[in-house]
């Protein structure tokens, strides 16, 4: 599993630069998209993929111990679907 630090010391690794360029990097990256999906609703990175912001509907569940119905409002989540190139690179 690779976390933001292992991001963070990839992109010093390709780059050739400090790990404090490479973290400020990464964090505007993430910040931008963050901020697109505010504006937007949507990201899309060509090879890369397509981050879309998906309205879940308020639905009715059961609490299986109790039997007590529960009202989960709807609510926002982000999605990701990766384009054809990223794909084709993680087959490989």
């Amino acid at each position: 599993l690779m976390n933001k630090a292992g991001l963070v010391e990839e992109v010093r690794k390709i780059l050739g630069c400090t790990r404090s360029e490479a973290q400020r990097g990464v964090s505007a990256v993430v910040e931008a998209i963050a901020r697109g999906l505010k504006r937007d609703k949507s990201v899309q990175i060509l090879g890369f993929g397509h981050f879309m912001v998906r309205r879940r509907k308020k639905r009715t569940l059961k609490n299986p111990k109790t039997g007590e119905k529960i009202i989960v409002k709807a609510w926002k989540t982000v999605t990701f679907r990766p384009a054809k190139a990223l794909k084709e690179r993680v087959k490989r």
